[in-house]
């Protein structure tokens, strides 16, 4: 079965931090450029970050520059979203996709983030 599967979201204090990770199963990222979204209670979804395939390119939102990071270990079949100095309006829930283009592409099921004191 093809799948991305996020995990690490939770309860954070504002201030604090969080590393997601989106890891492969049943095919290999290798060749995928991800993307991280988010998608908050009553809003859109909206991209957060995202790597190219090699992780020689990454962009993120304004919103989080500085405060996120994203990396990725090609190794492990997996990408990272590590998440500093989070603020509550980080709260949503956190989904990766993969994308190559015509060839395929798959969004994870998700992992809820919550920061709040």
């Amino acid at each position: 079965q093809l799948q991305l599967v996020e995990s690490g979201g939770g309860l954070v204090q504002p201030g604090g931090s969080l590393r997601l990770s989106c890891a492969a199963s049943g095919f290999t990222l290798d060749y995928y450029a991800i993307g991280w979204f988010r998608q908050a209670p009553g809003k859109e979804r909206e991209g957060v970050s995202c790597i190219s395939s090699s992780g020689g390119s990454t962009n993120y939102a304004d919103s989080v520059k500085g405060r996120f990071t994203i990396s990725r270990d090609n190794a492990k079949n997996t990408v990272y979203l590590q998440m500093n100095s989070l603020k509550p309006e980080d709260t949503a829930v956190y989904y990766c996709y993969a994308d190559w283009g015509t060839v395929g592409n798959y969004w994870g099921q998700g992992t809820q983030v919550t920061v709040s004191s």
